[in-house]
This record gives C-alpha cells, sequence and structure tokens, in this order.
C-alpha cells in the first residue's frame, strides 16, 4: 500500500471519515441559521404594526388593576403568607404570554391565502425550522408583556426579586411557554385550515387552559377533577416556575427542574407533531 504523500488529498475512508465529524456540526449551524431567519421574517410583521405591543398591554393592565386589587382587599382567596395581588403577578404575566401566543397560528392561514406557505415548503429547510422559528418570533413578541406585568406589579407594590439570574430565567419561562403554546396554536392552524373556524377553536381552548391552571387560585382549593386537569395543563407549570422566580418571596410547588422539563418535553412533542402536519395547511 502506498503511503499517503504531504500536501495530497484525503481520499477513500479518509474523506467520509472528515465529512462524519464535519457534517453534524454543519448540520446543526445550518439548521440554527435556518430557524433564526424564519423567526426574524415573524418579528420584522411587528415593525409594520407596533400598536399591537400597547393593545396587548391592555388586558394585563386590566386584571391586575381591577381584579387583583378587588379580590386583595376581600381576601376571599386563600394564599398563604402572600399577598393576593402579589399571587396574582405571575399568573397574570403567563396568561398575556398565553393570549399572545395561542393566536400565532392565524399567521401561517393568512400565508397560505398569500402563497407564501408554498415558496416556504419547497426551501431546503425541514419543517421543524419552520415551526421553531415561528414559536421563536412568538417568545419575542411575549417580551413586551414581561415588560408591561415588571412595570405594573412595581407600581402596585409587588415584592419583585431583584436577583438578576431569577429575572433571566423569568425570560426564559417565557419563550418556553410562548413556544410550547404557540406551537399548540400551529396544530390547530395545519388541522382547521380556515380563519373562521380557528378564531373559534382558539377561543374555546383559552379560557379553559387559563382557567384550569393555578394563574389566579391555588391548586389547593380547585375541585379533585380540576386538580387533575390541572396537573396535565402546561401553563400550571409555567405559572408555577414564574410564581418562583418573580416574586421575592415566592414558592415553587413543584420544583424549577420539573417545571422546565415539562414545558421542554411539550414543546419537544408539538414542534414533532406540528413538523410532520405542517404541509397539510397548503392543502
Amino acid at each position: 500500500m502506498k503511503p499517503q504523500e504531504q500536501g495530497a488529498p484525503l481520499g477513500g475512508w479518509a474523506n467520509r471519515a472528515v465529512a462524519t465529524r464535519t457534517k453534524p456540526y454543519n448540520g446543526l449551524i445550518g439548521f440554527v441559521y435556518k430557524t433564526l431567519v424564519i423567526a426574524e421574517l415573524e418579528v420584522r410583521k411587528l415593525r409594520h404594526d407596533p400598536t399591537e405591543l400597547f393593545i396587548r398591554a391592555i388586558q394585563p393592565a386590566l386584571w391586575l388593576l381591577i381584579f387583583g386589587q378587588v379580590f386583595t382587599r376581600v381576601h376571599g382567596i386563600p394564599t398563604g403568607d402572600l399577598r393576593y395581588i402579589d399571587f396574582l403577578a405571575p399568573g397574570i404575566l403567563a396568561q398575556s404570554v398565553l393570549f399572545v401566543a395561542i393566536f400565532s397560528g392565524m399567521s401561517v392561514i393568512w400565508e397560505r391565502d398569500l402563497g407564501i406557505v408554498h415558496k416556504l415548503l419547497v426551501a431546503p429547510a425541514p419543517r421543524t425550522t419552520l415551526v421553531l422559528g415561528k414559536a421563536l418570533a412568538a417568545g419575542v413578541r411575549s417580551l413586551s408583556q414581561v415588560v408591561i406585568v415588571y412595570l405594573l406589579a412595581l407600581l402596585l407594590g409587588v415584592k419583585m426579586s431583584p436577583n438578576l439570574l431569577s429575572i433571566v430565567a423569568v425570560v426564559g419561562i417565557v419563550f418556553l411557554g410562548a413556544g410550547c403554546f404557540s406551537t399548540f396554536s400551529l396544530v390547530v392552524a395545519c388541522i382547521v385550515k380556515t380563519r373562521e373556524r380557528f378564531m373559534g377553536i382558539g377561543q374555546v381552548l383559552t379560557m379553559p387552559l387559563f382557567f384550569a391552571s393555578n394563574a389566579i387560585y391555588p391548586l389547593a382549593i380547585m375541585p379533585r377533577w380540576l386538580q387533575v386537569i390541572s396537573h396535565i395543563n402546561p401553563l400550571t407549570y409555567e405559572v408555577d416556575a414564574l410564581r418562583g422566580l418573580l416574586l421575592a418571596d415566592g414558592r415553587s410547588i413543584y420544583s424549577l427542574e420539573l417545571d422546565f422539563g415539562v414545558l421542554l418535553v411539550a414543546m419537544a412533542i408539538l414542534v414533532t407533531i406540528c413538523g410532520r402536519i405542517y404541509p397539510n395547511v397548503a392543502t
């Protein structure tokens, strides 16, 4: 067998070995890049309609300023040594993220009608990059809700955690929650395929998800059947994590590791499902 000359190109098995070492790395970079491109295209839409950010601020303001203030005075909901307004603030943040994310699937139906979906489907990009890009964009849009709820909570005297790591973790939970419910929204859009049916189903699903969680009352005062539902509701784990991170004396009922894990697994399952059925929206 002839020895390999210095500077000569590698051949046969050597080329395959180099390709094996570099291809996964390049593939991962390409996957992340394509995901970020889709997310950037989605976020760019805010430049054309920035009023959406101000409109989204109305709902958490109403819940905190009216509902929260009234029930804090009434003392009708047992929240232990937490004031009710402190207990409520993380739940309203999670609710705001839910409402931002759950209707993001509508954009896919609009894009289908404009012919954009067909162009994306023939692009050399995995379907999951399209799904993850939209999920990431939903998280970016939800950041405005974090700022709004933080400011309102401070004005109302909520004892917030000043820990920088806790704030970063709050942002991470918001991104996971937004991604989870945005992907769920995309799954619904891929199944129903029409704006009218999507809006109807979205409105039907939003309030049960919200009320079957620990956003506005503790799990302990729920009837047993509702507790069972709340334990399989991802929003419950998002609220639990936010309550443990956002408040200065907040406590997580479960653990932050479990909360992160449940949201991550739920999102992974939904991304996998949506990646498989995403082409259906074009038919």
